[in-house]
């Protein structure tokens, strides 16, 4: 496990650079992101451990990262004044461009994965914007009413977007729809409704459950139709977005406080990774598909984990709630919020990094957490 001290910020959001295996970015934010400074890091994995490579100080808290797709250098943060930025880690100081429209706090940018020329972003305010790193206004503005924590393109689509809310919804924008409709909004499903039909076996209280703050979710990377999300109820749902009346297909419970970040595996399809202020960061299968995807190493492990039988997850135990999945292992060592998560898309599956309110980023194998 490799580690780095952001000193005197606490890390918000961590990605790793789709250009490079040993080069990762962590947005930061001073004294928790109430008020002060945020400073964005740019670090490199070397044979003598994680350093600095630069930083770009700002105004106001950082609370998202997104690197371009298109130029290996550029790199957006979400601030807390209601700006996004881009920075050329080539130049010195100061952003490359700056967008000023959202009138909240920006919580999440996202990176256009398929067409590479557009970003999207959320905001407190209650609104989605898609942007065009070359103009300097917004091409589109999606509202959604209510405060959004995560917004994201589809990895299988470049025109479909999702997020989700303070309202417990997750919402799905399709913008080849017409927009004098309903805003593009394609589909809004309640997270906090039961499955359907709902087991025996499913307890009541992971039943229909009053609504709660949804802070995260992602795209699956190979099931073009499968989307996971959690927040303050603690639970991670998956949900088929081409049936969204079922309700989740899977649901895991086993984080004792609230979850900020979930992120699929790009190498395994039914493997994700969670952030949670429990502080621990911890690894699932959602039982649908064990191992497709996979190249050894991280399906073996979990193939060997599910011989071992189900294992008590959280407190409150009963590994299996509802799909099948269960958490196969976690990492403990963080010692505040874990605020984000991110895998390595490079070399050998399982490597990713968790940033946290401890201030440290750490580098960590989930390889080598399955099974404890």
């Amino acid at each position: 496990m490799l580690e780095f001290r952001t000193q005197g910020f606490n890390g918000y959001a961590v990605k790793y650079s789709p250009f490079f295996d040993s080069r990762i970015a962590v947005a930061s934010a001073a004294n928790f992101g109430l008020v002060g400074n945020g400073r964005l890091y740019i670090l490199s994995l070397t044979p003598k451990g994680i350093i600095a490579e630069k930083w770009f100080d700002t105004q106001d808290s950082l609370y998202d990262l997104a690197w371009s797709e298109s130029h290996e250098n550029q790199c957006l943060a979400a601030a807390g004044d209601g700006s996004i930025k881009l920075f050329d880690i080539s130049l010195d100081q100061f952003p490359v461009q700056s967008w000023q429209e959202h009138k909240r706090e920006v919580f999440a940018v996202h990176w256009n994965l398929v067409a590479k020329d557009t970003f999207c972003s959320s905001s407190w305010d209650g609104t989605i914007k898609v942007w065009s790193p070359e103009r300097s206004e917004s091409l589109l503005t999606l509202p959604t009413h209510s405060c959004t924590y995560s917004v994201s393109f589809s990895p299988h689509s470049p025109s479909i977007l999702s997020s989700v809310s303070s309202d417990s919804h997750l919402r799905l924008f399709d913008l080849r729809t017409p927009s004098s409709a309903s805003n593009h909004l394609t589909c809004s499903i309640p997270l906090h409704t039961a499955p359907s039909p709902s087991p025996p076996h499913l307890p009541q209280t992971h039943g229909a459950i009053p609504p709660s703050e949804a802070l995260t979710h992602d795209w699956n990377k190979y099931r073009s139709s499968l989307i996971a999300a959690a927040g303050v109820d603690r639970l991670i749902r998956t949900f088929d977005i081409r049936n969204p009346a079922q309700g989740p297909v899977a649901v895991l419970p086993g984080h004792e406080y609230a979850v900020r970040k979930v992120a699929w595996s790009p190498h395994v399809s039914d493997v994700l990774l969670s952030a949670s202020y429990d502080m621990t960061c911890r690894v699932w299968t959602d039982g649908s598909a064990l191992g497709v995807g996979g190249q050894g190493g991280l399906q073996e492990q979990q193939q060997q984990q599910q011989q071992m039988g189900s294992r008590a997850v959280g407190r409150g135990g009963g590994g299996l709630v509802f799909g099948g999945g269960k958490e196969l292992g976690r990492m403990g060592r963080h010692t505040e919020f874990v605020m984000g998560v991110d895998w390595c898309l490079f070399g050998a599956e399982g490597w990713c990094a968790s940033v946290g309110w401890d201030e440290r980023l750490l580098v960590w194998d989930v390889r080598a957490v399955i099974g404890q």
